[in-house]
Formats: structure tokens, sequence, C-alpha cells
């Protein structure tokens, strides 16, 4: 369980394991995945002139690939503007992906239509950031949660309003709230009611998109517990997007950095938080305020110079060189592919720090190998593959 943090819920990245005792019972993965990704990507246009022709794209999300299996958490986290509630909504289907594969369950789903998803929408359901604006102001809470069931024409044994009453009390509100309207509700009440209404179908997979960025310290401890209790009690799969590096830590079994619409690291929560290789991702927990001053004063914070680069133009070759007080000349010429340098431990950089003897030549192969491929003809996908190139 989350105690109620004291400094903005984060936490120093090397105190203690943070495994739950609930995590710590989750089956090994192994297995066909319940959720596969790759090569996705979404470009927005860019328009101009009388006509609206199309001049340029914002480069949202750009050729991402991960897997997620059943049971198991993965935390998406990066900074603002990076591409992950985007990643979350092309997997939910509110987006059409620009090119590259969903898989759910074995089954391609990118091209679907919306009639066609309509069925896959009880095994796929998504927790919104704003609990505020993701309820009906116009409709009572029992309208809301029950939604699902009208939507889907779901009968029920005892009746659409008692089961509504049962979802309720399941994330701890009174089950005579029914007939209450989301004004009613503090925001911590009003995320739960959300919630209630996410796991009306009994999903399979649920997208986590800031589930409690908006909701003060001592409430977020409270959803975290209650999103970890309803894991272990129905067997849900969470793929949840946080800032929040020490929530992710908490909940997740493997998380995946993202950075400017790619992700340049993906690993299980203990070894990326111990020995990250990733020079942004350094970055990232360097910036994790750390409540013991003895442990403080040993840590180097990096600071990273200039902006992130924008979307519509982002940078050749690897995308954070422009920032990154590692980069050499191959950065700015070959992309490095995610290459899996340790059993579960991938990692796009051509220079990665904490890595084995070898990283570098590693790296250096797969790119080549990646490049020749591509000259070929070959359909290639970068991501979670041994040596960072999978030939399909």
């Amino acid at each position: 369980m989350v105690s109620t943090p004291q400094t903005g819920a984060e936490t120093s990245p090397a105190a203690g394991t943070g495994v739950s005792a609930a995590q710590a019972a989750r089956p090994e993965r192994g297995g066909e995945p319940l959720l596969a990704v790759e090569g996705l990507g979404k470009h927005f246009p860019v328009t101009a002139g009388l006509l609206r022709r199309q001049v340029a794209a914002v480069k949202a999300v750009d050729g991402v690939s991960f897997a997620v299996h059943k049971g198991e958490t993965l935390g998406l986290v990066g900074e603002s503007g990076c591409g992950k509630t985007t990643t979350g909504r092309m997997i939910m289907r509110l987006l059409d992906p620009s090119f590259g594969r969903i898989t759910f369950e074995g089954t391609d789903i990118t091209g679907l239509s919306q009639r066609q998803m309509r069925p896959l929408r009880r095994d796929l359901q998504m927790i919104f950031q704003d609990p505020y604006s993701s309820l009906n102001p116009r409709q009572t809470v029992g309208a809301i949660v029950g939604a699902p069931f009208r939507l889907q024409k779901i009968q029920t044994e005892q009746g659409v309003k008692k089961a509504v009453q049962d979802l309720l009390e399941l994330v701890g509100l009174n089950p005579e709230h029914y007939n209450r309207y989301p004004h009613e509700f503090s925001g911590g009440q009003r995320q739960r009611i959300g919630i209630a209404r996410t796991l009306a179908l009994k999903p399979k997979l649920i997208i986590a998109d800031e589930p409690v960025s908006a909701l003060d310290v001592s409430i977020q401890a409270q959803v975290i517990n209650l999103l970890e209790d309803l894991q272990d009690e129905l067997d849900l799969t969470y793929v949840v997007i946080a800032h929040d590096l020490s929530v992710v830590r908490h909940i997740s079994d493997r998380v995946a950095v993202m950075y400017l619409g790619k992700i340049v690291e993906i690993a299980d929560r203990n070894d990326l938080y111990a020995e990250p290789m990733h020079p942004y991702t350094n970055a990232l927990l360097s910036a994790v305020p750390i409540p013991d001053p003895d442990k403080r004063k040993g840590r180097e914070r990096i600071r990273l110079s200039g902006d992130v680069p924008s979307p519509l133009d982002p940078p050749p070759a690897c995308r954070f060189h422009t920032r990154c007080w590692k980069a050499q000349e191959i950065c700015k010429q070959v992309e490095p592919p995610l290459v899996e340098l340790r059993p579960g431990h991938h990692t796009a950089c051509h220079f990665p720090e904490n890595a084995p003897e070898g990283a570098t030549e590693l790296v250096a192969k797969a790119a080549a190998e990646r490049d020749e491929a591509a000259a070929t003809g070959e359909p290639v996908t970068l991501g979670e593959a041994k040596g960072g190139v999978r030939k399909v």
C-alpha cells in the first residue's frame, strides 16, 4: 500500500525496492501478450492556404513498440507533449493511427471501424485524466456509471441500478450516491466514479491516463491503492500514463520512457530506477526530490540545456542529441535502435550509461542491420526485439 506522501508524492528512486505484496504475487510474463503495439505512429497534418493543403505534420508519435501481458502494469512516462496520451488514445482507437499496428488478444484492431470496435469496448476501457470534465454534469452518478450497460445492451440479473450500486461500493463510494450529481463530489470521489464506470463491463485492459495528477496528494495514495486492489481482485491489466515517477515506480511492473514521440528506454521497474541507461532517463530521475537530506547531498542533479524541440520539426537521427551531454557526431546522423542490452532492458542510445561491456558495438551492429534491411526493402519493426531489429 502507498502511505500518504509528504513531499508531493515523490520519493527517491534509490530508496527501497517499492515492491508491494500484490506485485510480488503476480505471475511471470510469458506466452502471447494481451496487447502488442508495433511501429505505431500518429502524424497530425498542418494545413495552410485557401485550399487547406497540408504543408507539414506534427509527429506526435513516431514508431513506438511495446507489449503488455495479462495481469501486468506498464508505466508510460515522459515530459508533457512527448506523445503519451496520444499513444493511449490510439490503443483505445479514439484516434486513428497514421501507421503501425495494434494487436489485442492476437487480433489486429488497427483498421477496425467504430462499429467493429464496439464489441471490443467491453474489454478495452480508459480512465481519463480530468475527473471534472470526464463526467457529464447533467447526469446523475447512476446514469453515468450505468451508461456502459445501456450502450452495450447488457442485462444484469438484478437490474442496472443494483449493478451500479455494487460498482460504487467496490470503488469505496456509498451506494446511496446513485442519485447525486458530479458537482456534489470532491475530486477524488469523481475519479472513483470514473473508475466505477470503467469497471462496469469488466474490461481486460485499462488505459489510465494521468489517473491521479488532478488530485490532492493525500487522495492520490487512496486512488493508487484502489487501482492496485482492483487489479488483484479482478485480474486487470493496466497501461498507466503519468508524470510522477514515484507513482509510476510503485504501481508499475515495467516502465517505458518516451521522448518526442519515441520510446527511448523500457525495462523492469527496479532495473530502470536502479541503473538507467539512457541519458534522458538519468536526467528525469535526477529531478525527483529526495526527502532525506543526507542522500540528497550525494546526488548530482542533471540540468538539461535548451528547450524540447518541436514535433513539427524534430531533430534528425537521435531526437535527444540537441540536449544530451554525451552526444557525438554519430548521434546526429544515425538513429539508435531500441536494443536489449540486458535481459528485459531495452534502450535506444549510441552511448548508454550503466550498460554492459560492448553495448556501443551492439547498438552499432543493430543499426547497421536495420539500415541494411531497409535498403533491401524488407519490412522491419523497431522495438522490443533482440538487437533492436525484428524482420517481419
